[in-house]
């Protein structure tokens, strides 16, 4: 692993084999984690994000997922040790999960147990990974991590039932159970889904201050640009299975390369080019069927750039700018003629 990173997701192929057909859902997917920044993977629904998410935590749905190809290296922070975690055994990877690597689900209704009180649900969390650790110091700790979320009146709320708070408090309430253990990677999958603004601006809030306070590095699934901009130091972006561009987030803003990542900075509002009566261009056409993806690069049905090599041959990625690489013709060193 190169110094600073303490994960590196290299050349991930999963493949789903389901009664309709086989998905080949990640194709070579390849993206660093550097140590306490945040990493922002967008792209539409169904593109790989939260499968990628899923693989490094090894929660793939057996038998259906298979990892076809790939390995996934993550630095203990403790003890220096580097390990691929496509080769840890089942037990090591329950130390991992939660313990040092954390996640967020989408849905925090669905991802909370209705029939147990949250201070329940985040002290089974705390005493798995500290089997020494008595049911009252787990309470403790458990009320100290609702508080630290900005849950008021924690001793109170820790005996609530997740249908007796809002969805925003919900959403706290998976960050103090994913935080509980001091993780070094928290994986937070479209942690505002389903929140209205005023909360999501909250909550982001809320994970930046504790990366600060625990030292921690975030991979931040989501499909709104706005969210990586404000929150993000890198960002990946995928289409179709695989990352078609990776940048620090300002080159990507300024100085986007990939015709992807063109529309959809092209679809965003901007306050100054009209706002929202501004009419926005977006990216034609649909996503293709996963099922029968089109050959060559993904993005040619939909790319305004297309010409005929695309339509045939997989880019390579290369790099445009130290830190800057894409997966597009356009942006090989061999020369290309547009239709």
């Amino acid at each position: 692993m190169e110094k600073g990173n303490i994960l590196e997701i290299k050349d991930l192929h999963v493949t789903f084999y389901t009664e309709d057909g086989i998905v080949r859902a990640l194709q070579g997917v390849s993206y660093e984690v550097p140590d306490n920044e945040t990493l922002g993977v967008v792209g539409e629904s169904g593109c790989g994000k939260s499968v990628t998410a899923l693989t490094v935590m090894r929660l793939l749905p057996k038998p259906q997922a298979r990892v076809e190809g790939g390995e996934i290296w993550f630095r203990d922070k403790e003890t220096g040790q580097e390990v691929n975690l496509l080769e840890q055994s089942e037990e090591h990877m329950r130390h991992i999960r939660g313990n040092k690597i954390s996640m967020i689900f989408q849905e925090p209704m669905t991802a909370l147990n209705p029939v147990y009180t949250v201070g329940d649900q985040i002290m089974e969390a705390i005493m798995v990974h500290n089997p020494g650790i008595s049911s009252k110091e787990a309470r403790e700790r458990a009320i100290e991590m609702l508080k630290v979320v900005g849950i008021p009146a924690p001793e109170k709320r820790v005996d609530d039932f997740p249908h007796q708070m809002s969805g925003g408090m919900r959403q706290r309430v998976m960050i103090a159970m994913a935080l509980s253990t001091n993780p070094e990677i928290l994986i937070a999958d479209e942690p505002t889904t389903a929140l209205d603004v005023t909360i999501q601006a909250q909550i982001l809030d809320l994970m930046n201050r504790l990366q600060e306070q625990f030292g921690m590095s975030i991979i931040l699934i989501t499909h709104n640009l706005g969210v990586v901009a404000q929150n993000a130091d890198r960002i990946a972006v995928m289409y179709l299975g695989r990352i078609v561009e990776k940048a620090p987030v300002r080159d990507v803003f300024h100085n986007p390369k990939h015709p992807y990542t063109e529309g959809l900075l092209a679809s965003v509002p901007r306050l100054d080019k009209g706002g929202l009566k501004e009419h926005l261009p977006g990216i034609t056409g649909n996503l293709p069927s996963p099922y029968n993806p089109p050959p060559g690069c993904k993005f040619h049905p939909r790319c305004p750039y297309v010409f005929d090599r695309c339509r045939v041959e997989e880019p390579p990625e290369v790099e445009v700018s130290p830190g800057h690489t894409v997966c597009c013709w356009l942006h090989t060193k061999e020369e290309t003629k547009h239709e």
